[in-house]
C-alpha cells in the first residue's frame, strides 16, 4: 500500500450541548480500503461530513496529498478529489439516470444547450467501465433500490476522485450485486484510489478491508490491519466491552396457542405471493426468511392492509379478518415496523414526541384539542422504557442514530397496544450494540405474549432470534422450520425451492 493520501488529525466537532468528535484521527493510504467502524452515534458520519465539507471541524487539521486543506463545502471537496456515496439515496426521480449522474456538470453545445447525445455516451462509457447494465435514458424513479445504489456508486467513480467514501453501500444490494461492487472496489484500488468504507456487516469488513479504524462515543479507539482482527475483537473494541453472545438468552416458554391463521392467501398482483398458509402463535417470534424478491414484505404489507388480496382467508383469535387499510389493521391490534425507516417510517422534520405519538393521537385529544403535556409525558415514558438515547423529546428524530430511530418507531407501535407486531428488517443499518438492545426488547414483548413476525435477510439474526422460521421462495411458502431443525443449509434449500 502507498503513502497516506489523507490525514485527519485531532478532529473535533461541537454541536449545541454535544461534543460529537473529540480529537479523532484517521489516516488513509493510497490504493487501499480503509474501514471506519463504530456503533451508531460513534461519530463516523460526522467525521466524513467534515471531510466532505458538509460540516466544518472546530479543531484539528485535514491533509490531502501532503497539503493542509480547509474544505468549506461539498463542491470544494469534489474539486480536491473527495467524493461520497451517502447511506440515504435522494435521486431526482422524474429525471433520467444520466442527468442524475452529471447534474451540475452537463456537457454543453456552445455553452447554451445541453448535449444530451454526448451525455448519453458518457454515461454508457462510465457504465461499461464498471460493467453496469442500466439504460442511461430511463427515469431514476423506475429503478429498484439496489440499481439506484449502483448508479450512485457509478456517479462517485465519475468524479475521478482520489478518495471515495462509501457509507453502507451494500445495504440495498443482493449477494450478486455485492460481489460486483467488490470487483469495482478492487479495480479502483488498482488505479491507486482510496476507499473509506463504512459498514456494520462484519463479514464484508474482514473480506474487503486493508485497515480498520474504530471509533467510540466520538473518540478514536485505534487503527489495525484487517488481517489482525476478528469479528469478536472488532465488536469488543466498538462497544468497549466483550459481547460473547450476539443474542440474549431466552428465559420464557413460547405458547402453542394460535393467534392468527393465514390460509391460501394470494395477492391481487399476479406477480406477487401465491397460496400462502401459516399459523402464528402467541408469544412467538416467527422468522420470515427468503431471498430478495421472495415477496416477504409484500405478504406482511397485505396482512397490514397496504396491498390487495385476491383470495384466501385470515382469522385473528378465531374471527375473520380482512384489512382494507391501515386503520383496520390497527383496530385488530396489528402493528408494522417498515423496512425503510427513513423512507416509510420516521417523519424526519418532526420531533421525537410527534413521531412516537402519531399512530395513537386520538388517545391524547379532548374536544378536538391535543393534550401536549400528556403527549410528551407518555412519549417520554415509552422511550425511557426502551432506553432510547435522546437529548430531549422535542429534538428532531432525523438527528438520532439509526438504532434510536428504530426504538422510537417501536415505541410508536407499542402505544397502540398491538397483539401482533410485524418487524420488517428491524436491525438493518444499526450497530451490534443497538441490535442487542432491539433483540432484548423483542424477547420481552414475546414474553408478554405478543406475537412477532420478523423479516430478516441476515442469516445469524434469522436463526438466532426465531422460534420458528418460515421460508418464502418466489412468492410461495416453501416451508416452516422448527428452531432445532433450522440451519443455514436448510433455509437456503427452501429459499431456492421455487426458483
Amino acid at each position: 500500500m502507498g503513502e497516506y493520501v489523507l490525514e485527519m488529525n485531532n478532529i473535533s466537532k461541537f454541536f449545541p450541548g454535544v461534543k460529537a468528535l473529540d480529537g479523532v484521527t484517521l489516516k488513509v493510504r493510497r490504493g487501499s480500503v480503509h474501514a471506519l467502524m463504530g456503533e451508531n452515534g460513534a461519530g463516523k458520519s460526522t467525521l466524513m461530513k467534515c471531510l466532505f465539507g458538509i460540516y466544518h471541524e472546530d479543531g484539528g487539521e485535514i491533509i490531502l496529498d501532503g497539503k493542509k486543506q480547509t474544505i468549506n463545502n461539498s463542491k470544494m471537496a469534489l474539486e480536491l478529489g473527495v467524493s461520497m456515496i451517502h447511506q440515504e439515496l435522494h435521486p431526482i426521480s422524474f429525471r433520467p439516470v444520466m442527468e442524475n449522474i452529471w447534474l451540475g456538470r452537463f456537457p454543453m453545445i456552445g455553452g447554451i444547450a445541453v448535449d444530451h447525445k454526448k451525455m448519453y455516451q458518457m454515461t454508457k462509457d462510465l457504465f461499461a467501465k464498471i460493467d453496469l447494465d442500466i439504460n442511461p435514458a430511463v427515469l431514476a424513479g423506475t429503478l429498484s433500490a439496489s440499481q439506484l445504489q449502483l448508479v450512485e456508486i457509478a456517479k462517485a467513480v465519475s468524479y475521478d476522485s482520489k478518495i471515495i467514501i462509501m457509507d453502507e453501500p451494500t445495504s440495498s444490494l443482493t449477494d450478486n450485486e455485492v460481489s460486483h461492487l467488490f470487483k469495482i472496489i478492487e479495480q479502483l484500488k488498482s488505479e491507486g484510489r482510496a476507499i473509506i468504507y463504512i459498514s456494520h456487516k462484519m463479514e464484508e469488513i474482514l473480506k474487503i478491508s486493508d485497515e480498520v479504524t474504530i471509533m467510540r462515543d466520538g473518540t478514536y479507539v485505534g487503527t489495525w490491519p484487517a488481517s489482525e482482527l476478528t469479528t469478536d475483537l472488532i465488536i469488543s473494541r466498538m462497544v468497549g466491552r466483550d459481547m460473547t453472545n450476539r443474542f440474549p438468552p431466552k428465559n420464557y416458554e413460547t405458547s402453542t396457542e394460535t393467534i392468527m391463521e393465514v390460509r391460501n392467501l394470494t395477492a391481487s398482483n399476479p406477480r406477487s405471493f401465491k397460496d400462502v398458509t401459516f399459523d402464528l402463535h402467541k408469544g412467538e417470534i416467527l422468522g420470515l426468511g427468503g431471498l430478495v424478491g421472495a415477496q416477504r414484505t409484500e405478504l406482511v404489507e397485505a396482512i397490514f392492509g397496504l396491498r390487495g388480496i385476491a383470495s384466501g382467508t385470515i382469522t385473528i383469535n378465531g374471527k375473520p379478518y380482512k384489512a382494507k387499510n391501515v386503520a383496520d389493521a390497527k383496530k385488530h391490534k396489528i402493528g408494522l415496523l417498515t423496512e425503510e425507516r427513513r423512507a416509510t417510517g420516521i417523519f424526519g422534520v418532526l420531533s421525537i414526541t410527534d413521531n412516537t405519538i402519531i399512530a395513537s393521537e386520538s388517545q391524547f385529544a379532548s374536544g378536538g384539542v391535543l393534550d401536549n403535556k400528556k403527549r410528551r409525558s407518555i412519549a417520554q415514558e415509552e422511550n425511557k422504557r426502551l432506553n432510547t438515547k435522546t437529548p430531549n423529546m422535542e429534538a428532531l428524530i432525523q438527528n438520532l442514530s439509526g438504532g434510536n430511530q428504530q426504538k422510537v418507531l417501536l415505541a410508536r407501535w407499542l402505544l397502540t397496544t398491538p397483539d401482533i407486531l410485524i418487524l420488517d428488517e428491524p436491525t438493518r443499518g444499526i450497530d451490534v450494540g443497538a441490535k442487542y438492545e432491539i433483540y432484548t426488547i423483542m424477547q420481552s414483548l414475546a414474553a408478554e405474549g405478543k406475537a412477532i413476525i420478523m423479516i430478516s435477510s441476515e442469516m445469524p439474526e434469522l436463526l438466532g432470534m426465531s422460534d420458528r422460521v418460515m421460508v418464502m421462495s418466489d412468492g410461495h411458502m416453501a416451508g416452516i422450520l422448527e428452531k432445532e431443525e433450522a440451519d443455514q443449509v436448510e433455509v437456503m434449500r427452501l429459499a431456492t425451492a421455487y426458483l
